[in-house]
C-alpha cells in the first residue's frame, strides 16, 4: 500500500501572505473578465458582420477609386479599357467577391422577404 492512501487530506501551508493571495485573485477576476469579453464579442454575430461589410465597403470603395484613376488614364479603345478592368479584378478579386456576395444576400432576402409578404 502506498504512503498517498495514509495521508489526511490536511491543507499545507501556502508560503504567499494574504495580501499576495488577494493580488492573485484580483489578477485572476481581471484574466477571467478579460476572457469573458472575448468571448462575448467572438458570439456578437450582428457586430461582426457589421464589421465585415464595413470592410467590404472600404474594399469596394478603394476599388472603385482605383478603376477611375485607371479610367482616366484614357484607354486607347474600349477593348483596353476591358482588360484594365479584368485585370484589376484579377489583382484584387476579394472586393469583387465579397460585393457579389453582398449584393447577392440583399436580393436574396428582398426576394425572401416578398414571398413572406405574398403568404
Amino acid at each position: 500500500m502506498t504512503d498517498e492512501g495514509n495521508r489526511e487530506a490536511a491543507p499545507e501551508a501556502d508560503p504567499r501572505s494574504p495580501e499576495e493571495i488577494r493580488a492573485h485573485i484580483e489578477e485572476t477576476r481581471e484574466q477571467l473578465g478579460d476572457t469573458v469579453e472575448a468571448l462575448a464579442a467572438k458570439t456578437d454575430v450582428k457586430a461582426r458582420a457589421q464589421d465585415k461589410i464595413g470592410a467590404a465597403k472600404e474594399n469596394v470603395t478603394q476599388l472603385k477609386d482605383d478603376v477611375v484613376t485607371k479610367a482616366r488614364e484614357a484607354p486607347e479603345s474600349a477593348a483596353a479599357g476591358v482588360q484594365h478592368v479584368g485585370a484589376t479584378v484579377q489583382e484584387r478579386p476579394m472586393p469583387f467577391a465579397v460585393g457579389g456576395a453582398f449584393a447577392l444576400g440583399l436580393l436574396l432576402g428582398w426576394l425572401l422577404g416578398r414571398g413572406s409578404d405574398d403568404a
